[in-house]
């Protein structure tokens, strides 16, 4: 079986736009390539899962979030890393109902495990929100991580986050994890 991190999209791969559907916005943040070839290094997949209500809301197409995809991918080979799949939900239960994807539900990760045969109690999910945390831990995964970049601050200053890891960002998770024993 392999053993992934399972990343949320904006705000930990990328800057956080609200809404993100131009890949001309799209902005690594910094010591996101690194991250990603470290685990490369120590045999992780690294599978985005993301939230994309935007289509459900009727504000973007999912041709865009594809296109987001797209310049994620140009920009993080430029830097010599890679993301081994994204999985994303286009719902939003307002809009389009409920659906078994949309995080803190943790469709997206138990599809991609089963897609690429992860063992998720030794898999990591890493997020800025507490829904990322809920949907890693609901998946399984052996350890969750909430950095402090996109929305990870305000989530800290504003909600309990006791007992759960905080980073400073994707690399600083990375480097905490693979500082520790596996879970």
């Amino acid at each position: 079986m392999n053993k992934a991190f399972f990343l949320d999209r904006d705000g930990v791969v990328n800057v956080e736009v609200d809404y993100l559907s131009d890949p001309g916005q799209v902005v690594i943040i910094p010591g996101v390539p690194e991250a990603l070839k470290l685990l490369k290094q120590h045999g992780f997949k690294t599978i985005v899962v993301t939230n994309q209500s935007g289509v459900a809301r009727g504000m973007y197409s999912e041709a865009d979030v594809l296109a987001v995809h797209r310049r994620i991918r140009e920009l993080l080979a430029g830097d010599g890393a890679e993301i081994d799949d994204f999985f994303y939900c286009l719902h939003h239960e307002k809009y389009s109902g409920p659906c078994n994807c949309r995080k803190p539900a943790p469709g997206m990760l138990l599809e991609a495990a089963k897609k690429y045969e992860i063992d998720c109690p030794h898999s990591v999910m890493v997020g800025d929100r507490l829904s990322d945390i809920a949907a890693g831990r609901a998946a399984g995964c052996g350890k969750v991580y909430l950095v402090k970049t996109g929305y990870g601050c305000e989530v800290i200053r504003n909600s309990d986050v006791s007992g759960i890891p905080v980073a400073e960002d994707l690399l600083d998770a990375v480097r905490q994890y693979l500082g520790s024993p596996e879970p």
